[in-house]
């Protein structure tokens, strides 16, 4: 048996015979890495394939029918949020996240909660089966129905779950896993490629739903081949900062719902709790009284959250002076920056601008525009903003302020929190000022045309 030496493209999957610095087909720089392939002896092309075929198998669209698919929940309500109502039987979903952020913390405890009603197989190849049992002690977790396997080669894996049949199955991690047919090292593109096909022709032959765990590389993105994430149907990142308490689990790709959705964690001694607040946690630590803060509200999928953000406009004393940003984007700041340098005369191109969205937060909804503007201009001016206003809002380029999506939910979830000054898109209001009326009696809400109107809130 002999092996063949090429190069493939962590990006796209691209395959070469030699090494390049930059991918020849999508671009990306220092992605080539070195695989093997096995080549049979003998083998010899036999020129073009020829395939003929008596029976036409391939049918309408209209003769499909279409089945819901069954649902596994696990009662973990963010967990179940975030894959669109639960587990789908017959689904590969692969989860990601930094080394101790808590993924086979939550994996466990979705073990207990599943390990009641369906038989669980929990595959390690990082731990051995009393540190497992360890943790689980820690967690509450037991149950007969739970099976630890602690095994490494993909093939003893297969066979254990044929032989088990468990409805449920968590591969922790797909970069421990070994295919003995390549001689590549554990965690090679070539292992993870094999690994994973192999997993996903169980999963969906067998109807049996399979989790993975995979590692992430310094950049933040999932290690191996680019591709794994185009074979598996369910993407989810889990993060947070290691120096809080609060972790956040996204769905980047969901076959089976939406990727908006986002839930919330807390890591407590007994294990992960969910956080079905979060914007009360998000403003619990708020400064009052202070310029450059302001309160947003950003949609996660259906979930309107309110959390705070930052502003820090400072005198530069650099040729160039610095644009920095915390859970807001870059490029973003850098545009409202332009706006209201040029439409409402601020200097801040003399000055450094730092940005920050507290608690983690990562927002990307166009509404949190309006909520960083009054901040910059807050911090600017340094004038405080009222601590009972909420903005929300678009700005384009000529510093209108634009329409947003969902206005009523915002508004009804602002006025719980106790807020009492609403800042809106003057077009919202005027198309749903009769429902906005009956929300709260109390509470006034403010339209906004565009950065001239907002900049009268500093009056």
């Amino acid at each position: 048996m002999k092996t063949k030496t090429g190069y493939i493209c962590t990006e796209c999957g691209n395959v070469t015979a030699k090494w390049f610095g930059k991918c020849p087909s999508c671009g990306s720089w220092n992605t080539l890495e070195e695989y093997e392939s096995i080549v049979e002896p003998g083998a010899k092309s036999t020129g073009k394939k020829v395939v003929t075929r008596e029976k036409q198998l391939s049918y309408s669209i209209d003769s499909i029918n279409i089945s819901e698919e069954p649902r596994a929940k696990t009662s973990i309500e963010e967990f179940d949020r975030v894959l669109g109502g639960g587990i789908v039987k017959g689904s590969v979903t692969l989860l990601s996240g930094e080394p101790g952020i808590g993924k086979s913390t939550l994996l466990l405890q979705i073990c207990d909660v599943l390990g009641k009603s369906q038989k669980v197989l929990y595959v390690s190849g990082e731990e051995s089966p009393s540190q497992i049992k360890l943790r689980a002690k820690r967690l509450g977790v037991s149950g007969s129905d739970i099976l630890i396997y602690a095994e490494t080669d993909i093939d003893e894996i297969i066979a254990e779950i044929n032989a088990a049949s468990p409805e449920i199955v968590i591969i922790d991690s797909i970069q421990a896993m070994n295919d003995s047919a390549s001689s590549s090292v554990s965690g090679s593109i070539t292992q993870v490629k094999n690994n994973a096909s192999k997993l996903i022709r169980t999963a969906k032959n067998d109807g049996v739903s399979v989790i993975i765990v995979g590692h992430v590389n310094k950049d933040g993105a999932i290690a191996g081949p680019k591709v794994l994430e185009h074979m598996v149907d369910t993407v989810l990142y889990f993060d947070g900062d290691k120096q809080y308490t609060y972790r956040m689990l996204r769905a980047v790709k969901n076959r089976f719902g939406s990727t908006n959705e986002i839930g919330i964690f807390e890591m407590s001694s007994d294990g992960l709790t969910e956080v079905s607040n979060p914007s009360e946690y998000l403003l619990s630590q708020r400064t009052l009284n202070v310029s450059g803060t302001c309160t947003l509200c950003a949609m996660e999928g259906t979930r309107p959250i309110l959390a705070e953000i930052q502003a820090l406009v400072t005198k530069s004393f650099l040729n160039v002076p610095r644009r920095t940003s915390n859970g807001f984007d870059y490029n973003r700041l850098s545009m409202l920056s332009a706006v209201l340098e040029k439409r409402l005369g601020l200097k801040l191109g003399l000055n450094d601008v730092y940005m920050n969205v507290v608690g983690g937060l990562r927002v990307a909804d166009p509404s949190t525009d309006l909520p960083a503007c009054l901040s910059l201009i807050s911090s600017y001016k340094d004038i405080a903003i009222n601590e009972k206003l909420v903005a929300m809002g678009e700005i384009g380029l000529a510093g209108e302020c634009r329409a947003i999506a969902l206005i009523e939910q915002r508004v009804r979830e602002s006025i719980r929190l106790g807020f009492e000054k609403i800042v809106i898109p003057y077009r919202n209001y005027e198309k749903s000022k009769q429902q906005l009326s009956k929300l709260g009696k109390d509470v006034e809400i403010v339209p906004v045309k565009s950065l001239f109107d907002a900049l009268k809130l500093f009056d």
